[in-house]
């Protein structure tokens, strides 16, 4: 988990910056592993589905990203102005960026939060402490993304319009994120069961 967040705060690429972060949120489940609870399963579980849906639609926005050679975007400061020429993807961007950094309400805060609860009544409180620690890291270089599409003031690129297909699994993935905190009941139940399974 440190060794990712420390890592990723030092990347120009964003591809490679969210490989770093892959790494970190593995980090970050192996919690759920480390309690050898039917809680910590759980966590695990309900973490790794989230993750899953907000990368999938992290690497989509990137992957449309294109100009009108067909070249995608490559360096993070390549998204500044992007809140202008295209200010609903910048905020769907925005709003993953927030996700995966755990800043509550979205799906993100209350993954990590699954993980670090288990680890508490597991009394493993130095391993939640460092996971608190390395999420605070990693939420700097997720806010500066965000930063360079609001507030960076170079010329920015010129991105052709994002697919039929891309927009889909967008705007899909989008929904879960921000609609999680008010209807969670169907992916912890199904982690539960899930859970119990393994369980057995």
């Amino acid at each position: 988990m440190l060794l990712a967040a420390f890592a990723a705060l030092y990347q120009s690429k964003i591809k490679r910056l969210l490989a770093y972060s892959a790494v970190g949120h593995v980090g970050y489940m192996l919690v759920g592993v480390a309690t050898g609870t039917g809680e910590g399963l759980q966590a695990l579980l309900a973490y790794a589905f989230i993750y899953m849906v907000t990368t999938i639609a992290l690497f989509a926005v990137v992957l449309a990203l294109t100009d009108r050679n067909g070249v995608a975007v490559k360096y993070i400061t390549d998204l500044a102005g992007l809140s202008k020429t295209n200010p609903t993807l910048a905020a769907i961007l925005a709003i993953l960026l927030f996700s995966i950094a755990g800043i509550p309400p979205l799906a993100g805060f209350y993954g990590k939060l699954y993980l670090f609860v288990a680890a508490v009544q597991s009394s493993m409180y130095f391993l939640a402490l460092v996971g608190l620690l390395s999420s605070v890291v990693a939420a700097l270089y997720y806010l500066r993304i965000i930063k360079i599409m609001y507030f960076e003031s170079i010329h920015p690129l010129q991105f052709t319009l994002v697919d039929i297909e891309k927009s889909i699994v967008i705007a899909i993935c989008t929904l879960f994120v921000l609609l999680f905190a008010a209807y969670p009941a169907p992916l912890l139940m199904l982690t539960q069961k899930v859970g119990l399974l393994f369980l057995m």
